[in-house]
């Protein structure tokens, strides 16, 4: 039988020469040796196989380093803080890809086996990713993000609001619903909010209560809007007394109506402090069992006691 390999090729040559395998010269190690030539292998040795610790090994891919950046859409300015990226298999199976390296730098280098990726960078609300191939060599990849940022603030007039006294809720528009889609609630005046370029309906709130501002606000790619939305409201200081500039009454529940019945604001104490957006209200104070009433007016920016004298009718 034919060896297999390097075998049959010395069964070829030694028939090719003239040896017959049912001869004495093919029996005879000698007769190749005389045949062939001192310097060949005797056809009696086996051949080497793949798994032999004298052939190498077939060289394997190796991993590789990739280097990302990301830049404003439209422009070169690098993103130097607030990046999150994530890489993730790239899987043609439908099964969802799982996350195989992360980075909050500016800059990262990820490590990667020969394959394919998808590598996603996150600026607060806006992204972009990118389909990536890795192929034993080093690669470096720049994405693109379409991004900017607001900055709010309030204030009554050229007065400052307390950054402590404002919340600001940011939604997408929808048609004609300026409300249409939440984007985030109890935004911080002076926070840097991150966002896809855009226009967006911002809705500031002074106070808890009725003392709303609302503006329309546009995000403009690699820049950040600063806004200040200006309310007219003032706070006030609500006192159940039985004279004017008389100690005021522990325990009593105020009630703040508009002038139509509907309540803007409840609070109970000697004098809990409401803000109210300018106009006229109604005033309404429990204590001991007896009601007590009184209209007043809000004036922007006039910070001030709010006094119910506490006698019959």
């Amino acid at each position: 039988m034919a060896r297999a390999g390097y075998g049959s090729v010395w069964l070829s040559c030694a028939l090719l020469l003239g040896g017959h395998p049912g001869t004495a010269a093919a029996q005879d190690g000698n007769a190749f040796h005389n045949r062939i030539g001192p310097n060949l292998p005797s056809p009696s040795l086996s051949a080497p196989s793949m798994s032999d610790p004298s052939v190498p090994p077939l060289p394997s891919v190796a991993s590789a380093a990739l280097t990302l950046s990301a830049v404003f859409a439209g422009g070169d300015k690098p993103l130097r803080s607030g990046l999150a990226w994530r890489i993730y298999e790239d899987r043609t199976d439908g099964t969802k890809p799982a996350i195989v390296a992360r980075s909050e730098a500016a800059d990262p280098s990820f490590t990667l086996a020969p394959g394919a990726y998808v590598a996603t960078v996150t600026y607060g609300f806006a992204s972009a990713s990118r389909r990536v191939v890795m192929a034993g060599q080093p690669a470096a990849e720049q994405l693109k993000v379409s991004a900017g940022a607001l900055k709010l603030s309030g204030a009554i007039g050229d007065v400052k609001l307390s950054p402590d006294q404002l919340a600001f809720s940011v939604f997408v528009p929808i048609g004609t619903n300026s409300e249409g889609r939440l984007v985030r609630s109890g935004v911080k005046a002076g926070e840097l909010l991150r966002l896809p370029e855009g226009t967006y309906h911002v809705v500031s709130t002074y106070g808890g209560s009725n003392a709303i501002q609302r503006a329309d606000l546009k995000v403009e790619n690699g820049k950040v809007t600063d806004a200040t939305l200006n309310h007219r409201a003032a706070t006030l200081t609500l006192k159940l007394v039985a004279a004017e500039g008389a100690e005021a009454f522990a325990g009593t529940a105020f009630s703040v109506l508009t002038p139509g019945g509907d309540t803007i604001r409840e609070a109970i104490g000697a004098f809990p402090q409401v803000t109210l957006a300018e106009g006229d209200y109604v005033l309404i104070a429990r204590h001991d069992g007896q009601v007590y009433t009184r209209e007043f007016k809000v004036e922007s920016g006039l910070n001030r006691d709010v006094e119910v004298i506490a006698k019959a009718g």
